[in-house]
Parts: structure tokens; C-alpha cells; sequence
């Protein structure tokens, strides 16, 4: 496995950001794609993170945070949306419309069970913009997806 960047595999890592667990999680996923050579930009760790912020009205927080979204979407190649929650997160919903808008190459990371109804486990409009999911209801077990597909394939 080459920790080397890759040229044109900029990641935008949409993901839930809001509790400790959903932090480390997305930071060991980002982690398996840098171990894979992509440049991954993680917005709570390489952005704006609202809550670390002070002296800052709503509206500066808001703006501050869409454009520099909004910016790192542009810049990547692909996105990388780890979709677990009862809900994907709204944010990265967003994030995953405005890069399938620019024609961006669209992933996502399915560990959690909540949503599974109906034979359908995430809205078709998710899904239909994904070149592919890697889902498993075991953590590991996805990350170890993951690490066999990048093993043998570019995202």
C-alpha cells in the first residue's frame, strides 16, 4: 500500500461530526484512505468546526463554513460520505449534491442498521448519485471492504 498522494485523488469526507464516536470513526476512515495515497479533507479537522468558535455571529459561522464546504467540494475529485446515522447527515447531503452536480466521482460507507426498511436503506436520490457503497453492519468488516477494494482499484 502506498501512503504517497495520488494525483487527482483529492477526497471531500462528508460525515457526521457532532459526537466523539462519529469524530474517531471518520478519522479511521480517513485514515484508510490516506494510507492509500488520497488527499483527504476532513471538514471538522481541516475546516470550521462551529462549536470551536467564539465572537462569531451566526451568519459569519454560516458563511464561513459553506464557502470553505463549498470550495473543498469544487477542488475534489471525489467524495467520500460515510452515511451511518438514523438520518444521512444533512450536511453531507448537501456536500454529496453539489459534487454529483460537478460530476464528482461519489462514494459511500454503510455501517448502520437504522435505516433499513422496506428493502431500501437510503433514499434513492443517496444512492442513485453513488458510484458505489461499501456496507456492512459490522464496522470492521466495512473498513476491511474498503481495504480489499482499494487494494486492487483506484475510487
Amino acid at each position: 500500500m502506498s501512503t504517497e498522494k495520488k494525483t487527482g485523488k483529492k477526497v471531500y469526507f462528508a460525515c457526521p461530526m457532532f459526537a466523539a464516536m462519529e469524530k474517531e470513526y471518520g478519522l479511521k476512515l480517513a485514515g484508510v484512505l490516506q494510507k492509500h495515497g488520497y488527499d483527504v479533507f476532513v471538514p471538522f479537522r481541516d475546516g470550521y468546526e462551529a462549536a470551536a468558535f467564539e465572537g462569531k455571529t451566526e451568519d459569519e459561522l454560516v458563511r464561513m463554513i459553506f464557502e470553505k464546504d463549498l470550495e473543498e467540494v469544487r477542488k475534489a475529485d471525489i467524495l467520500f460520505f460515510l452515511l451511518d446515522g438514523r438520518a444521512p447527515d444533512e450536511g453531507g447531503c448537501m456536500e454529496l449534491g453539489m459534487a454529483y452536480a460537478y460530476g464528482k466521482r461519489c462514494y459511500g460507507f454503510k455501517t448502520d442498521t437504522r435505516t433499513v426498511e422496506m428493502s431500501l436503506d437510503l433514499n434513492p436520490m443517496i444512492t442513485g448519485a453513488m458510484t458505489k457503497i461499501f456496507r456492512d453492519f459490522d464496522g470492521d468488516t466495512a473498513i476491511k471492504l474498503l481495504e480489499d477494494y482499494l487494494a486492487h482499484n483506484d475510487l
